[in-house]
């Protein structure tokens, strides 16, 4: 039939049984049926109406419909691959209107409707959408085809009515599909007529058809064997209790150019990460685990589950996976603005203001309070630092990477795997000796917190002596009443006890002691005020007392490099006497070098 629009319809009126596959005459499209209608006498795989759609301009389109028990998927076969655009055409026929007042009228149907293996409408109702029964509605969906066939499924959930206006009656009801390609394709289908003399006619038939049927084999022997190479990963993924959307490679490879570099936004210890478009719209940031992460598929799988089951407004959100032989990708959502290193050390137009810092502080906070205290299981981060938080379109931070934590068990408070985490972030107990517990993540926010105060990284060597280290620096200001000096100079105005209140809580978060740093709820109860914090629980961190001491090497070589030529070899001393480069390492040697016992114990460890 051919509908006003111009869109020639091809007639699929198969008689289809509880779990039927065929294949339409022109071998453009294939249907399949699965399920019984319950308690139902005479079951009807259709729907026929002699009533006239409203809405349409073709309403006899409307009067035949497939209707499924259970699940009813639409394949299209033998396309070229590229973006497509599906229209799927409805008409709720099988009720009365609510105009009768009758019972009948009160019937309800809903299903779902995935494409490409991807749910796009959820509890979808037909009279609902389209405001009414006998009344046409369309929808349609931005698909990308990848390999060279479409897959539209519609699945009964459950949901709705089961006995108006017959017994058993229910299930995904659909009048038309259509698919159009939306560029020019390069590939001819069969034509809608072919138009010659017989034998022409005999030898276009004799030849097409075997070639068409021999395709259609070929194709569904490769989906088959492309799905029996992923039974084991696709059995690993459905025994998860939150199984996240998995999307395939060749999806992910087209949301991002190829994984073209111009998509880069970074790359992480585990591999790059790629912005990409899905064929929905949603832009994404793919990440692509590197094969030499040494992550094996129950690893991969643990992390899925893991990252499916916690949810926060301040952790990034996980859209879905691939896991397609050795390669290993996660779909996360994109963030407009990058991550925090970026919008505070990097050259951008970014101005963060200090209510907006002070909201990332705070918001950090409880993202971090979450994975400890509340998500089960419980989670260190073991990498908190800046480029780990980004930020969304509202400057809302979102904690990243928390998925490639490892987990651990209540009663376990050391790890034998190798430490992870960058230096500069990294609690001592847990860089020296592997001791690791949700602390370690309070030290990461106490150094994140004092970076964004200051506008500056830990650690910056083209700054004076002083400043180069950002932890001395801020405990030097703190010991000499001068906190408020460490802000940011770029910062026109900030709220003074604010800020006293935010040094104060970083400082305490980074001593030396575990024991000492305040888990995350109550770091999130000083920051708004809600508990006061008593400033004689902060002192300096003997990691930096005992790191402080005058390296005279430095002296030495210094000494050393004022020589020009080595006939200049002595040099004379405070009382004019002449001494050589040997009596300079004669001092280095003779001179006592103060050793504390902490360092000793953080060198020799438990006796190692």
């Amino acid at each position: 039939m051919r509908g006003n629009d111009g869109i020639l319809y091809e007639a699929e009126n198969e008689t289809l049984g509880a779990a039927t596959f065929h294949v339409t005459s022109t071998q453009k499209w294939a249907v399949s049926n699965t399920g019984m209608f319950s308690e139902r006498n005479s079951p009807s795989y259709f729907q026929n109406t002699l009533a006239q759609a409203t809405g349409t301009s073709t309403p006899e389109l409307f009067q035949t419909a497939r209707m499924s028990p259970g699940s009813l998927r639409y394949y299209g076969l033998g396309l070229q691959n590229g973006p497509y655009t599906v229209t799927l055409q409805f008409s709720e026929t099988g009720f009365d209107p609510l105009s009768s007042q009758t019972w009948k009228s009160l019937g309800r149907r809903m299903f779902d409707i995935y494409i490409q293996g991807h749910r796009r409408l959820t509890d979808f109702d037909i009279s609902k959408e389209a405001g009414g029964v006998q009344r046409a509605i369309a929808r349609e969906f931005k698909v990308n085809v990848s390999e060279n066939y479409l897959e539209i499924h519609l699945v009964w959930a459950g949901k709705g009515t089961c006995c108006i206006p017959v017994q058993g009656y229910y299930g995904p009801l659909i009048a038309t599909v259509h698919a159009a390609s939306d560029f020019t394709p390069t590939v001819s289908g069969i034509p809608e007529s072919i138009q010659g003399d017989e034998n022409r006619t005999g030898l276009i038939i004799g030849i097409t058809v075997p070639v068409a049927i021999l395709s259609l084999v070929l194709v569904f022997a490769v989906i088959y064997i492309r799905r029996k190479k992923d039974d084991d990963d696709d059995e690993e993924l459905l025994g998860l209790a939150s199984r996240p959307d998995t999307f395939s490679y060749a999806e992910l490879r087209a949301a991002t150019d190829d994984f073209n570099s111009l998509n880069k936004l970074g790359e992480g210890g585990f591999g790059p990460v790629y912005k990409g478009t899905l064929t929905d719209g949603r832009v994404v940031a793919v990440k692509q685990l590197s094969v030499a992460s040494n992550q094996g598929k129950s690893q991969f799988v643990t992390e899925i589950a893991t990252i499916s089951a916690v949810r926060h407004r301040n952790l990034v959100k996980l859209y879905g996976c691939c896991i397609e032989g050795n390669r290993r990708m996660l779909v996360y959502e994109y963030l407009e603005n990058k991550s925090l290193d970026q919008a505070i050390f990097g050259n951008n137009d970014l101005l963060l203001d200090w209510p907006t810092r002070f909201n990332i502080c705070v918001e950090t906070a409880k993202g971090l309070a979450y994975l400890h205290e509340e998500s089960r299981p419980r989670i260190v981060h073991r990498d908190i630092k800046a480029s780990n938080i980004l930020l969304d379109a509202d400057l809302c931070p979102k904690i990243s990477d928390f998925g490639l934590a490892k987990l651990y068990d209540d009663k376990k408070t050391h790890i034998s795997t190798r430490v992870a985490g960058t230096i500069g972030y990294l609690a001592p107990e847990y860089a020296m000796r592997g001791h690791l517990t949700e602390k370690a993540d309070v030290f990461g926010f106490g150094v994140v917190a004092l970076e964004i105060l200051s506008g500056r990284s830990n650690a910056d060597s083209s700054l004076e002596n002083e400043k180069i280290y950002l932890l001395d620096w801020a405990w030097n200001l703190y010991e000499n009443n001068r906190s408020l000096e460490l802000m940011d100079p770029t910062l026109s105005e900030f709220d003074t006890n604010e800020a006293t209140r935010l040094i104060g809580v970083a400082l305490l978060c980074i001593q030396a002691s575990p024991m000492v740093r305040p888990p995350m709820s109550r770091v999130v109860a000083m920051l708004a005020g809600d508990i006061e914090m008593s400033s004689t629980a902060i002192s300096k961190p003997s990691y930096l007392t005992d790191w402080n001491f005058n390296d005279l090497t430095s002296s030495f070589l210094s000494e050393n490099d004022e020589t020009p030529t080595a006939s200049k070899s002595h040099e004379k001393d405070e009382h004019g006497n002449a001494t050589s480069h040997s009596s300079a390492i004669d001092r280095l040697l003779q001179s006592p070098i103060n050793v504390s016992e902490s360092m000793i114990s953080d060198v020799i460890g438990d006796g190692r």
